[in-house]
């Protein structure tokens, strides 16, 4: 399974922002799509994530502020509003599949003060 990530860049605090991810290959195999982030010198947390039966769930961090949508198998998307500077990382598609977990290379959000 191949992930591309994109929509990333540069956002004023409070402004909005939708992040991509596109899957390839074997994605028959593919039971669920996860977004995380890492931000500068911190550590990887997971955002949220759904599920190919139709499971959402968010983190706290997403929570009330991004909306997790998609097919969970070839597409997912992050739709970011109220954007903060604490929302400033890469952020990177995972999914999990029957065959293993991958992870794509990650897109760089940016959020100014």
């Amino acid at each position: 399974v191949q992930l591309q990530a994109s929509g990333g860049g540069l956002v004023q605090a409070g402004g909005s922002l939708r992040l991509s991810c596109a899957a390839s290959g074997s994605v028959f195999s593919i039971m669920e799509m996860n977004w995380y982030r890492q931000a500068p010198g911190g550590q990887r947390e997971w955002v949220a994530g759904m599920t190919t039966s139709g499971s959402i769930t968010y983190g706290d961090v997403a929570k009330g502020r991004f909306t997790i949508s998609g097919d969970a198998r070839r597409l997912m998307y992050l739709d970011m509003e109220s954007v903060r500077p604490e929302d400033t990382a890469i952020y990177y598609c995972s999914v999990l599949a029957r065959v293993g977990s991958y992870w794509g290379q990650g897109t760089l959000v940016t959020v100014s003060s």
